[in-house]
């Protein structure tokens, strides 16, 4: 594997460099960086014993636990494919993906295992359902005799997308471009040996951004969390001094608002990375009050994760609070190992003004975009025309050439023949000092066609009618844009903390059809 750009390198340079630092916390379970080298090849060699060959696909139904996190480099070091299937769909969902993916060996942990038992009997393809991990491991040598040298455009993983818009789709990784986006968070985030990162980030989810790999390279340690919930990740960044964290909005919201009304300060230099969908203001500036440092990036399941960094620079720091967290709240540039392969094109290709007016779609290529989608030749081609890969999200390009993602083409509400953007409308909703959540979408009005409707959840102990939001959103944006109804209580979530604004759009809509621009 010399000349091979593989992420498996990550873990053996490590294991060599560190190998008595500890590196990954699991419960009260510490492994060092031998151990876990050790611990992965015992899982490819007892893989091997079940059977399994080179291309072969090795699903993973775990929380964030050691389960989740050495399949990804002991499947890929056998040669198969790794496949983290989402631990909060219902059974049939997964039942589908893993006959799309035909996966031989399934790995779940115990807790979810209840979920599929009783559609084993649907899973033609599935040769091994194993819910006792250690016991696995206890099968294999702890070396892989003549592990399988990969080719850098192999099939490292296969990650399906959340499937709000239709059947999910398979996203096919390489090793290249895992250890390419590996590195690009490892350079635009500063990981280093003494990085101490916490999984509140699903590992399911795009690999974890690539973390699983980039904490790895850097020497890091990785702390194991099953429920990223915010008492038990603000204990957690206090008691193992994290210096790293990811999540989406609504994730990192939560802790913010924990860590405010607990007044609790972090110490620790923790850097907290956002993406996911378009953070607020209010909540980075919710989250830097914290104490933390905030990044924020932006990408798609088909880009590894991230592929645009808010790329900071000192001079905005002198900025008011409130001016530098709008900044902040910008999707930026591209990546380091993305050159400079995003651009905002209309729809006959052509590149928009970069005037943070004219609007137009992110497209992208590059060492960080998918090989194709698993099986899905129509999706593939539809997805790739122009010969670029075609991301769905619409943006403005401000003058220093930085991106602002506006709306998903899906949720850009028509009213009166105006667009306007659900997200600028919500980041006015987040202003409102009694809202923790908000999302917007279109209703239908017999008007105007179509209006804004803002879903709110309010901050623990706090009040607001949807006349008091209604007012302040009139007092600080042109009235059309402004919702025209308010809904209060809990949102509706995917497992990486996004909210499902399909579910709330069906609600409203029911069988009529939402008009797509």
């Amino acid at each position: 594997m010399k000349n091979v750009l593989t992420p498996l390198h990550f873990l053996s340079r490590s294991a060599f460099v560190y190998r008595d630092k500890v590196a990954v916390v699991d419960g009260e379970r510490r492994f060092t960086y031998a151990e876990l080298e050790t611990r992965v090849h015992r899982l490819a060699s007892a893989l091997r014993g079940l059977g399994i060959a080179p291309g072969d696909r090795v699903a993973v139904l775990s929380p964030n636990t050691s389960m989740a996190l050495e399949p990804h480099f002991g499947v890929p070091l056998l040669g198969a494919v790794l496949v983290m299937l989402n631990t909060r769909l219902h059974s049939s969902e997964l039942t589908w993906i893993l006959n799309h993916c035909e996966a031989k060996v399934l790995l779940v942990d115990p807790q979810l295992a209840p979920v599929l038992e009783e559609v084993k009997k649907d899973l033609p393809s599935l040769r091994h359902f194993i819910s006792d991990y250690e016991a696995l491991l206890a099968t294999g040598a702890d070396r892989l005799e003549n592990p399988p040298e990969p080719g850098e455009d192999d099939l490292m993983a296969i990650n399906y997308t959340s499937g709000t818009t239709g059947f999910p789709k398979g996203v096919m990784f390489s090793h290249r471009g895992a250890y390419l986006n590996a590195l690009g968070e490892l350079m635009e985030y500063g990981l280093r040996e003494d990085s101490i990162y916490l999984w509140t980030l699903p590992m399911f989810h795009c690999n974890g951004w690539c973390f699983t790999w980039a904490v790895t390279a850097a020497g890091g340690r990785h702390i194991c969390l099953r429920q990223p919930l915010p008492e038990l990740a603000a204990a957690a960044i206090r008691e193992e001094s994290v210096t790293h964290l990811c999540g989406a909005p609504v994730v990192v919201g939560g802790l913010a608002h924990y860590a405010a009304q607990n007044s609790l300060k972090f110490t620790s230099g923790l850097r907290i990375i956002t993406a996911g969908a378009p953070p607020s203001p209010a909540v980075l500036r919710a989250a830097e009050e914290t104490g933390a440092e905030m990044f924020h990036c932006y990408g798609l399941t088909e880009t590894y994760g991230p592929m645009t960094v808010c790329a900071w620079r000192k001079e905005w720091n002198g900025l008011e609070a409130g001016e530098r967290s709008r900044w902040k709240a910008r999707q930026g540039v591209p990546y380091i190992i993305a050159g400079t392969d995003v651009r905002l094109v209309d729809e006959n290709m052509n590149d928009v003004a970069a005037d943070g007016q004219s609007m137009g779609e992110v497209v992208m290529r590059g060492n960080n975009v998918m090989i194709v989608y698993y099986k899905n030749p129509e999706s593939t081609e539809q997805s790739f025309r122009g010969g670029w890969f075609h991301s769905g999200d619409y943006a403005v390009m401000h003058p220093n050439g930085y991106l602002e993602i506006r709306d998903r083409k899906k949720d850009i509400i028509i009213s009166g023949g105006e667009n306007i953007s659900s997200v600028e409308v919500e980041k006015v909703v987040y202003e409102h000092p009694a809202v923790l959540e908000a999302a917007v979408i279109a209703i239908p009005d017999e008007k105007w066609g179509e209006a804004p409707k803002a879903f709110v959840t309010l901050k623990e102990g706090s009040t607001a009618s949807a006349e008091d939001i209604i007012h302040f959103c009139r007092e600080r944006m042109s009235h059309f844009k402004c919702p025209k109804k308010i809904e209060f209580g809990p949102l509706p979530k995917t497992a990486t903390g996004k909210i499902r604004k399909n579910e709330l759009r069906e609600k409203e809509w029911g069988g009529l059809e939402k008009r797509v621009n």
